[in-house]
């Protein structure tokens, strides 16, 4: 049949995983749903008013490819005074959102048979793009470790094949920040190698704690790192789908022609929707987070989950390993039983925890939490009887 002759690539690859589970919700009567990562905000008004501007005005035409001048150099001074970056605008690619740049990233740098190391727990994504390259993904687990970085742990698994590292930071799923004694290691283990470091920023401006630290801060190792950023979480435009890519200059002249010839540029008068929101201050967006956080942090506590704080994003992933069921049986049963949904570890490679998305309203957050403390509840009761 002519289906089978596609690009082999394409049948290695999977579905979303948490797209299925938010499917199935869906699906689902009374169900709340903690799946998804997207923020249960409007998009700002200011930002919707710049696009309508622009649309009003008829910027509906062809832009450059890297995006416009004037939003290339507001990121670049966005991420200088923000982050401490020193990227210049000739160095930023305006992309279709982050996973477009993720993809540019990898297809740009990896060859058939190349590896990258994948903290994990992480999104599943990396693993569906990676595989797509024909290049192999290497899980280092960090659950041992806090969610945080070991050295020997990461030199254990380099390789003469080793192409990459991926860091998320903060993380989904865990919402952990690596520290910068990871950060170190990870410059220790690759300086003088010809790897690069992939940093996926999306939720660095959505931390709770003062000092966050990106691993491009080393800028002595500039010409290795990309770096990825979105404007779906801090400022809640997921459907907007905008992002950018930063890396040094002659890197990002070879993945821009990957960008041109995938998209051609991002949405013109989207950029103007871009440049209000890098003035727009999502501060009060953190704060709620931070106390839906807490307050679902509270809850688990006392069902006795055991739970790592989160420090950004907006998951939280505690453990379940007591209950002697895999991930994806709890989420379905905690989906048929309790009518809620929560996405199974096995997606981000922790089987014995569970990703709760805490981007809903105060009402939906209780009754979930309500809910879940029940079945976990019956679980407990269930296992001290031994059925």
């Amino acid at each position: 049949m002519i289906q089978d002759s596609l690009n082999t690539a394409i049948y290695g690859a999977k579905r979303s995983p948490i797209r299925e589970f938010s499917r199935l919700a869906a699906q689902t009567p009374d169900c709340v749903r903690l799946t998804l990562g997207e923020p249960d905000f409007a998009t700002p008004e200011p930002v919707c008013q710049a696009a309508g501007e622009a649309l009003a005005r008829g910027e509906t035409h062809y832009i450059e490819n890297n995006g416009t001048a004037e939003l290339r150099e507001k990121i670049a001074t966005f991420e200088r005074e923000r982050h401490a970056l020193d990227y210049s605008p000739d160095e930023v690619i305006v992309t279709v959102g982050a996973t477009e740049a993720i993809f540019v990233a990898l297809f740009g740098m990896l060859n058939p048979g190349d590896e990258v190391i994948v903290p994990t727990p992480a999104f599943v994504l990396y693993e569906r793009i990676i595989g797509l390259c024909r290049a192999t993904f290497v899980p280092m687990d960090t659950r041992e470790d806090g969610f945080q970085i070991d050295y020997k742990k990461l030199t254990s698994l380099l390789s003469s094949r080793t192409k990459a590292i991926i860091l998320n930071s903060p993380n989904n799923p865990t919402g952990c920040i690596y520290n910068k004694e990871g950060l170190t290691a990870v410059r220790e283990a690759i300086k003088g190698k010809d790897i690069f470091v992939l940093c996926d920023a999306v939720y660095n401006q959505l931390c709770y704690i003062d000092n966050y630290h990106s691993f491009a801060e080393f800028k002595d190792l500039k010409e290795q790192i990309i770096v990825v950023q979105s404007f779906s979480k801090p400022y809640a435009m997921t459907g907007w789908r905008m992002g950018y890519l930063m890396a040094e200059q002659h890197v990002k002249e070879r993945l821009e022609l990957l960008h041109q010839f995938m998209v051609t540029s991002s949405a013109a008068p989207f950029q103007r929707a871009c440049l209000a929101a890098l003035d727009y201050d999502p501060s009060g967006m953190v704060r709620e987070y931070r106390r839906r956080r807490d307050y679902v942090l509270e809850r688990l506590r006392r069902m006795r989950l055991e739970v790592q704080i989160p420090e950004g994003a907006f998951y939280v992933l505690p453990s379940i390993a007591k209950f002697g069921l895999d991930s994806t049986e709890f989420c379905t049963r905690l989906l048929q039983e309790a009518h809620v949904a929560v996405t199974p570890g096995l997606c981000f490679g922790a089987d014995d925890h569970i990703r709760i998305s805490y981007c809903c309203g105060d009402e939906a957050l209780a009754k979930g939490m309500d809910r879940l403390e029940r079945f976990v509840g019956i679980l407990d009761r269930g296992n001290r009887h031994g059925y």
